[in-house]
């Protein structure tokens, strides 16, 4: 199974926590990353094997993509929640530390 055709566009905001260095690789650029060959009188690897481990890379990629953003919309409906049931039950000034 290849990802290459799935090309999502790149998001306007990185919310992987990384320091932005350098930024996040998606599944169809792991896939499609291409190797030069060895120079002449050097050892390579095998080109067929190398793609196919970075087709293989590529598709768990996907898949944590597809986790996170789920990951992500479910966070924020908690939060929408949270924030209505908030809204609907104010506090009734009866804190910690007050006597009845």
């Amino acid at each position: 199974m290849s990802v290459r055709s799935q090309r999502p566009a790149p998001a306007n905001g990185d919310h992987s926590g990384r320091s932005g260095a350098y930024p996040s690789l998606l599944p169809w650029q792991v896939a499609e990353r291409r190797f030069p060959p060895a120079r002449f009188g050097r050892r390579g690897l095998d080109p067929d094997g190398v793609y196919a481990f970075l087709d293989r890379v590529a598709v768990d990629m996907a898949a944590l993509h597809v986790a996170l953003a789920e990951s992500r919309r479910e966070a924020a409906r908690i939060e929408v929640m949270l924030h209505r049931c908030r809204f609907d039950h104010p506090p009734t000034g009866r804190g910690r530390g007050q006597v009845r």
